[in-house]
């Protein structure tokens, strides 16, 4: 359940968490760290100093990628889940930490504070998260400026940058479909792929949209927006839309025979979790005081590999899988990659990591470890 490597275990990195990092809030935490990255980023040779510190280092650097899917190559089949950056400030930066690509998000049609605080948790004991954000964000509107600025460079037009969007609490059910709609269109143009989240536990009724029926209209209404911009950009802007470890296998099935049947570009699987499973280190009272919140961290690994194969078996050869949950060592990565996935994500290592993570793995997967 915890990393094995003695290298994420020592170092300045698991000082700082140790002393510093883990007696902050986690969402004061996670704010430093994305405004230190945007500082990094934005000083002279900062990037160049972000590659050479943390992403691949110049004796395993290839220009050729290592795989190419959603129609873009990938230098490493490692990226970053929604959640990590919402509304699009450092995706560069992040990419320069060694990740193959960055997803933004998740952002709603409109803005919203998201819910009240404390909203995020950890749980050291098992290196795993508790959170209930509730789709904080600024709004698709201020993320489809972030990424025009982004895209604006030769190297922001080659990044791999995803975009997760969700529906806004204050939308009704019914009324779902146009509420995405919105946000693919405005989006779209600066994706190079978008992602449906109807899966997040921290929305009201969000998870009920992965029914057939109700998703159904969701899943059109955003290939059409994609379908859209494909024409006047004249490249294609594929669709997944992200489920959640806690459907049934059947449920599941059905989710991945719709996608096909709408022409999606594939499925990411998997969200976090709304159990507890009795596996958890951490105190049953503490794991209660936390509350409602969606679980994240190594011990998704079981059923997100459950349903990464389920839906390998279901879906056509061509469609593209995101496999997410659990991953933190190098052979879970190449574990995900033998089972079929086409891509891989994470997000939770890297807070008891560090900015390290990601390109550590890419090198030990490299090397064959």
């Amino acid at each position: 359940m915890s990393t094995n490597d003695p290298a994420a275990r020592s170092g300045p990195y698991a000082l700082l968490f140790r002393h510093v990092l883990r007696r902050l809030d986690p969402e004061t935490a996670h704010r430093l760290t994305v405004q230190s990255l945007a500082l990094a980023h934005a000083v002279p040779g900062g990037p160049a100093l972000l590659r050479a510190a943390f992403g691949t280092p110049a004796p395993l650097r290839d220009p050729r990628p290592v795989r190419h899917a959603l129609g873009a190559d990938h230098h490493s089949p490692l990226g970053l889940a929604a959640g990590f950056d919402k509304d699009g400030e450092v995706p560069l930066a992040l990419l320069d930490l060694g990740f193959g690509h960055v997803e933004v998000g998740t952002v709603t049609a409109r803005p919203q504070p998201g819910n009240p605080r404390p909203r995020s948790f950890r749980l050291p004991g098992d290196e795993a998260l508790i959170n209930r954000m509730g789709f904080n964000n600024h709004g698709a509107a201020e993320l489809a400026k972030s990424l025009a600025r982004a895209r604006r460079t030769e190297r922001g037009q080659r990044a791999v940058i995803g975009v997760n969007i969700g529906k806004s609490k204050a939308t009704a059910l019914e009324d779902a479909a146009d509420d995405y709609r919105f946000s693919a269109r405005l989006l779209a143009p600066y994706a190079s792929y978008l992602a449906i989240n109807v899966s997040s536990p921290n929305t009201p009724g969000l998870r009920d949209l992965q029914t057939v029926t109700a998703l159904r209209p969701v899943l059109e209404a955003v290939q059409e927006e994609a379908e859209d911009a494909a024409r006047r950009l004249r490249r294609e802007v594929p669709v997944l839309v992200k489920i959640a470890p806690d459907l049934h296998d059947e449920d599941v099935i059905a989710v991945a025979h719709l996608a096909t049947e709408v022409g999606l570009a594939g499925v990411i699987a998997t969200n976090t979790t709304i159990e507890r499973p009795a596996s958890l280190r951490t105190d049953r009272t503490r794991i209660e005081q936390i509350g409602a919140g969606g679980l994240s961290g190594p011990v998704l690994a079981e059923r997100s590999m459950q349903v990464l194969r389920l839906l390998r078996r279901e879906l056509p050869e061509e469609a593209v899988i995101i496999s997410c949950g659990g991953v933190t060592e190098a052979a879970d990565l190449r574990a995900r990659l033998d089972a079929g996935a086409d891509l891989v994500q994470g997000y939770t290592a890297m807070i008891y990591q560090g900015p390290a993570w990601p390109g550590r793995l890419a090198r030990q997967l490299a090397r064959g470890r």
